[in-house]
């Protein structure tokens, strides 16, 4: 830490600093809690950020606060306003840090104003703000609200009731301890795996132990994202391992609760009802991610249906309620750790698959209407997004780029369907091993790439994508069971397993700004439209031996080694900036 005399050695002293490192200015003056000056100073998500008397600055930013602390000296010296009064975002802090800010954001640097709630942080400038700023610093305790800001604002009933009154206890024990969130995250993917290892021997003891490990990795789960939010410890790579590691454990319970089941003195073949149930779960989570991608930027954004949700949300029993009729994280892998104590994995399954139907229809009925009473314009962004989410290959792109887009406001979404029906009803209803079904096949190409000749701005495009998930997905389950080939189901679930962290890859990779993996990528696993011709094909031609399951876990093996190496490759290297995820304001 440097004191500087005057605003020219101010700017001296940051000159002399390595370019790569992060600087800060803080007023000698500054009055206000520690936790204040965290916020400002060391939440590294963010190229500026400032609290009242005082300013940082990350290594793509220096330059800019270099010429913005020349221009304020100048602005200052010169008895002038830094910019228009009219156009300050932030004409309350007339501090010296605040007027850089505003010359900073002028240099066109985003700049984050953390909202403090009720802590402090002031420059006073006479004996009697010094006095009132120091006690109303006292008369707060800045580390309570430190410990409840690590909680998120907006979760599930379970997770606020039953885990965050302790959990946020663990993160501060594992703050101190210097533990970070990636470590607590795979701490979490460890134990899971545990469980899913008890879950797999079958016996009542240890779905005991599997229920009671699958808690205390949930546990973990919500203390590695408190951990960085007490701490301030965010990163690209835990925000992808976050996400990806929980899709991880609980496909890998699943697989644990089958190879029990059929281990298990009844030996019951559940194969079918776990691959079924992580389809589902993935559906679902495509219908949230692409609805909100349409919406992201969308203008105009007003719908009675959003006026009538938001309505909804100013009474207490009706946000929880809401909250978990949803079935999120929270409640549903409670609800498995119950059930796989104290029941069966059949039982399990079933209770899965009709939570997680009931919950894909209440939520896709509200985006529907949400969608058709909302007056809002898609934008390119948007448009771009659900194509990157359609995981189009080569041969709907081949269709795409020679037939005329049909017109139309719902065709988009009204071809993926029927494109859809018409390849599972084949795989449901054709006799096993026909022709047919790879007439099917090439039917579902045809009709995928005409759901996407034109950009996808319709009020229902986003549901294209979903609906391409099902079709692939839905497609490998249904020849698979039907197959009774020995291992032909968990071959197809490992399989679904690794098209589906890639089409997760995708949707985390455009939530942080970087766009959808490469084209090399996409052409190289095929497409959606390509890996449901070649299974449809697989299906239609090894109908002899075990040849189906071997080319299925021959398949899912290619895949998953692609998707997984190009997906480490670019989370390791990758500039993107964490996900952002804001604790609940003091």
């Amino acid at each position: 830490m440097l004191s500087a005399a005057d605003a020219g050695d101010a700017a001296a002293l940051l000159a002399a600093v390595p370019a790569d490192r992060r600087v800060a200015l803080v007023d000698p003056r500054f009055v206000g809690h520690l936790h204040a000056l965290r916020l400002g100073l060391t939440d590294p998500r963010f190229p500026a950020a400032t609290v009242p008397g005082a300013l940082t600055a990350q290594p793509q930013a220096r330059r800019a606060l270099l010429r913005a602390l020349d221009r304020t000296t100048a602005a200052v010296g010169a008895g002038a306003p830094v910019v228009d009064p009219d156009t300050d975002p932030a004409p309350e802090d007339r501090t010296v840090a605040g007027r850089i800010a505003v010359a900073l954001e002028s240099e066109g640097v985003a700049v984050q104003r953390p909202a403090l709630g009720s802590l402090v942080a002031a420059v006073p400038t006479d004996p009697e703000q010094q006095a009132a700023a120091e006690t109303a610093r006292a008369s707060v305790d800045d580390e309570a609200v430190r410990l409840r800001s690590a909680v998120k604002a907006h979760d599930g009933f379970f997770t606020t009731f039953c885990i965050s009154p302790y959990s946020r206890y663990i993160a501060r024990w594992c703050a101190r301890r210097g533990f970070t969130p990636n470590q607590v995250t795979t701490a979490s993917l460890i134990t899971a795996l545990i469980a899913a290892g008890s879950a797999a021997t079958g016996t009542r003891g240890g779905y005991i132990a599997a229920g009671i490990l699958l808690l205390v990795s949930f546990v973990l789960d919500c203390t590695d994202g408190q951990l960085a939010r007490y701490s301030l410890q965010y990163s690209t790579m835990g925000a992808w391992l976050d996400a990806t590691f929980d899709r991880a454990k609980e496909y890998a319970y699943y697989a644990g609760l089958a190879i029990g089941a059929a281990r298990g003195g009844g030996s019951d073949d559940v194969w079918a009802l776990a691959l079924g149930a992580m389809v589902l779960q993935a559906c679902r989570h495509v219908v949230d991610f692409s609805f909100n991608e349409a919406n992201h930027d969308a203008v105009a954004n007003t719908s009675p249906t959003a006026a009538l949700s938001d309505k909804l949300d100013s009474v207490g029993w009706t946000v929880w309620a809401r909250r978990m009729i949803v079935l999120p994280i929270g409640e549903r892998w409670a609800m498995i750790a119950v059930l796989t104590a104290f029941t069966t994995p059949r039982i399990v399954f079933y209770a899965l698959l009709v939570g997680c139907a009931l919950a894909a229809c209440y939520t896709t009925a509200g985006r529907l209407l949400r969608s058709l009473t909302r007056k809002a314009g898609r934008t390119d962004r948007a448009a771009q997004a659900l194509a990157d989410l359609a995981d189009s290959g080569p041969l709907a792109q081949a269709v795409a780029a020679v037939a005329p887009g049909l017109r139309g406001a719902f065709t988009a979404p009204a071809l993926a369907l029927l494109g859809t029906l018409v390849m599972v009803g084949a795989a449901l209803f054709l006799p096993y091993g026909s022709p047919l079904t790879i007439a099917a096949a090439a039917v579902y190409v045809l009709l995928s790439g005409l759901a996407v000749a034109r950009p996808l701005k319709g009020a229902l495009d986003w549901l294209a994508p979903p609906f391409f998930r099902a079709a692939e997905y839905v497609t490998i389950l249904v020849l698979a069971a039907r197959s009774d080939v020995p291992h032909a189901v968990p071959a197809a679930f490992g399989l679904v397993s690794a098209v589906a962290y890639h089409h997760y890859d995708t949707v985390y990779r455009i939530r942080v700004g970087t766009g959808a993996p490469p084209q090399w990528l996409v052409r190289t696993i095929g497409g959606h439209e390509g890996r449901t011709a070649l299974v449809a094909v697989l299906a239609a031609v090894l109908t002899q031996g075990s040849g189906f399951t071997t080319a299925l876990t021959v398949l899912a093996v290619v895949v998953a080694l692609v998707v997984l190496v190009e997906s480490i490759r670019f989370w390791v290297s990758s500039s993107a900036p964490a996900v952002h995820d804001e604790g609940e304001l003091a």
